[in-house]
């Protein structure tokens, strides 16, 4: 029993260590479009959903009851080694995704890495096919292009209702109305992602024979999963709110508040029937929809295409992690032991990678690398100042191929880039204006 116990809280700790990743991984949902268009400043911006996810973190345990008690078949013999490989498999993939700045789902490498590791635990007769399929595969394509419709049709009424009004003052006006929206989606972040945790927890519990099936998580459980997911919200992920700022589209403020009003409203509806959203998956889609809806708008593709392909490796890869190190972690506690140092060690190793090229708040405004800010709404790179009359150039497979796994290029290259690129003025028809170089 003492050992059982001494592993239920090392499942745990590391439950909280991914709710803390979760937390700066998917900060760019609530506050990318406010920080990029200048509605709030970037540390502000990350205290005020920081809060709102721990509030958030109390209204609801309809998702948490979908991962303790839906997903998996606690009564097939999963144990907590495996809940644990399952952890090590999604905390290695978010710090990955991080590290090359795409926004993926932190859900999605939840569930994968759960499914990994109970596959190769238990097998099939563990998962439950219906329940994954149902409430997290449909959600997963459907949230997307829901919330992406949503942002393009709302964004088409806001720019058609204020077509005769001054574009500056207007402006004000919805800024203070996307800090109401970036508000909401921090609330309802809460309510989602925060309970994912709790469910892992939850199921470490009832694998342990401390809670019996079936059970709600215990208020100590959702106290603690809303303040990791606060604590690494405030830390801010400053690399995917660059991607998704300034990456996807280039964002005005009646589109921030289009995009973030209509993912809110995705979020809570999915929350309040209990489907393991991915808040990433919505906000990402509403951002390209709102590029979409304004006139003169434009996705960049390349950028979307790097995202598209994360999205599709997430399962897979936090499973493929998660399955190997299950595998080791059942053969004894030395097998945890060795789990545990290679997740702190890869850890690391990914922390230090990313001190080549540091991005916090004071640069997360300055043009991405890996998006050309002058790329046009077909996905191709338009020609760069300093090639005079040259034809755009699609992007070719190889270049979309290692665009969606290599980090971004050193502070050098980032900021001899940006000698050359240009960021849209603030109206669609005013010149544009140079950018600042990326800071060191």
């Amino acid at each position: 029993m003492e050992h059982i116990t001494l592993l239920i809280g090392i499942v745990i700790v590391t439950a909280l260590v991914f709710d803390f990743t979760n937390g700066f991984h998917d900060t760019a949902n609530a506050m990318a479009t406010t920080i990029s268009t200048g509605a709030m400043k970037p540390k502000a911006a990350v205290a005020m959903s920081a809060v709102l996810n721990l509030v958030g973190a109390f209204l609801s345990v309809e998702v948490a009851k979908t991962i303790s008690s839906g997903m998996l078949d606690e009564a097939s013999g999963i144990k907590p080694e495996v809940i644990f490989a399952g952890l090590v498999g999604a905390i290695l993939w978010n710090l990955l995704t991080w590290l090359a700045g795409l926004p993926s789902s932190s859900s999605h490498a939840l569930m994968g890495g759960l499914i990994g590791a109970t596959l190769a635990s238990v097998g099939f007769g563990g998962v439950n096919g219906d329940v994954v399929v149902m409430k997290v595969l449909i959600p997963a394509l459907a949230a997307p292009l829901v919330a992406g419709t949503a942002a393009m049709l709302a964004t088409r009424l806001t720019y058609r209702l204020a077509r005769k009004a001054d574009e500056r003052k207007t402006a004000k006006g919805y800024k203070a109305g996307q800090i109401t929206s970036a508000a909401l989606v921090s609330l309802a972040h809460g309510t989602n992602d925060a309970q994912k945790t709790m469910g892992v927890i939850t199921l470490a519990l009832i694998s342990g024979g401390i809670l019996g099936a079936d059970a709600d998580p215990p208020l100590w459980v959702i106290a603690s999963a809303g303040i990791a997911i606060a604590l690494g919200t405030y830390l801010g992920g400053w690399r995917i709110i660059r991607t998704m700022g300034k990456g996807l589209t280039d964002i005005q403020p009646p589109q921030g508040f289009a995009a973030q009003t209509s993912a809110a409203v995705t979020i809570l509806a999915s929350s309040n029937i209990g489907f393991s959203l991915s808040t990433t998956h919505v906000c990402s889609g509403a951002v390209m929809g709102s590029g979409l809806g304004r006139k003169g708008g434009v996705v960049r593709w390349s950028t979307a295409t790097r995202m598209f392909v994360g999205w599709g490796m997430t399962l897979p890869a936090a499973g493929l992690i998660a399955a190997i190190s299950a595998v080791i972690a059942e053969q004894g506690d030395w097998g945890v032991t060795v789990v545990a140092v290679l997740l702190v060690v890869s850890s690391a190793a990914i922390w230090l990678a990313s001190r080549r090229e540091v991005v916090d708040h004071t640069n997360v405004n300055d043009v991405d690398p890996i998006a050309p800010q002058n790329a046009d709404a077909t996905g191709t790179d338009a020609a760069r100042p300093t090639d005079e009359g040259a034809e755009p150039q699609p992007a070719g497979v190889v270049t979309t191929a290692i665009r969606a796994v290599v980090p971004p290029p050193t502070t050098g290259a980032a900021a001899a880039l940006s000698d050359t690129e240009s960021t849209p003025g603030d109206g669609p028809g005013e010149p544009s204006k140079p950018t600042a170089d990326v800071a060191p």
